[in-house]
């Protein structure tokens, strides 16, 4: 790698930190940079991984204030990403590439509708349980930790907006503001990517120059990625969320 390449690198790893501790698709700015260096699809995606992994400790940490009170809930979230992260990352290694092309714009299409009409799903919810007389349950109920584990198996696959997915599952199932849904995001987006880059270590081929460039540059991102992001309004994080997510979509239909 050169020294030119090295900082493309870095600077892209500090955005993709960045983004990724606010919205999500971080992977949409590191994985083309690691691409133009010249590393083959499958080793750029495992040095991606295993180079993010700091950048999503950062911005769950950084978001930490958000998690009060949630310890039993995240720990159950966490159990089924780490067992959908898994399964993703091994799914990169055996099967073929475009496998997995065929459904993933339609899920982040899906998930960016539902984001976009959360506001109006969750006031329709609300009026529901108030005719009828229901509470909102604090867990989800069966549904979240099943589709957060099977959008799990996708970020550990390739992890370009599984934080959307994240968030458009658990706007819909729990009565929780914009920033406790994102903070949750964070930590169930580092367990993914932690589970995934230590089955890569033992298991496939990486660069560990770009690893060591995206660690150190995605983690200064993650800091400065939550500490701007807690600011943002839920309208303007869900109008953010959209926008990023229709770049990776648009992205995800040209490849």
């Amino acid at each position: 790698m050169t020294p030119d390449e090295m900082v493309a690198v870095g600077a892209a790893a500090v955005g993709a930190g960045a983004l990724n501790s606010v919205v999500g698709s971080g992977t949409l700015i590191t994985f083309p940079v690691l691409l133009a260096t010249g590393l083959s699809p499958v080793t750029a995606t495992v040095s991606n991984a295993l180079g993010l992994v700091p950048g999503s400790v950062a911005a769950a940490v950084g978001h930490r204030g958000e998690l009060a009170g949630r310890g039993r809930l995240l720990r159950k979230l966490c159990a089924g990403a780490a067992l959908g992260g898994l399964t993703g990352a091994s799914l990169l290694l055996v099967l073929p590439p475009g496998a997995f092309e065929r459904i993933v714009p339609v899920l982040v299409a899906l998930a960016l509708v539902l984001v976009a009409l959360q506001p109006l799903i969750a006031e329709g919810v609300r009026r529901r349980r108030a005719r009828t007389g229901g509470r909102a349950r604090r867990d989800g109920g069966p549904l979240l930790p099943v589709g957060l584990t099977l959008a799990s198996v996708y970020g550990g696959y390739f992890s370009a907006a599984q934080g959307i997915l994240y968030v458009s599952l658990m706007g819909l199932l729990l009565d929780e503001r914009l920033q406790r849904l994102n903070a949750v995001k964070n930590v169930l987006v580092a367990v993914v990517n932690a589970v995934a880059a230590l089955f890569f270590v033992f298991t496939a081929e990486f660069d560990w120059t770009a690893v060591a460039l995206i660690a150190v540059g995605s983690a200064l991102g993650g800091t400065l990625g939550a500490a701007l992001g807690r600011r943002f309004s839920p309208a303007v994080l869900r109008t953010l969320i959209v926008a990023v997510g229709s770049t990776s979509l648009a992205h995800l239909l040209l490849r």
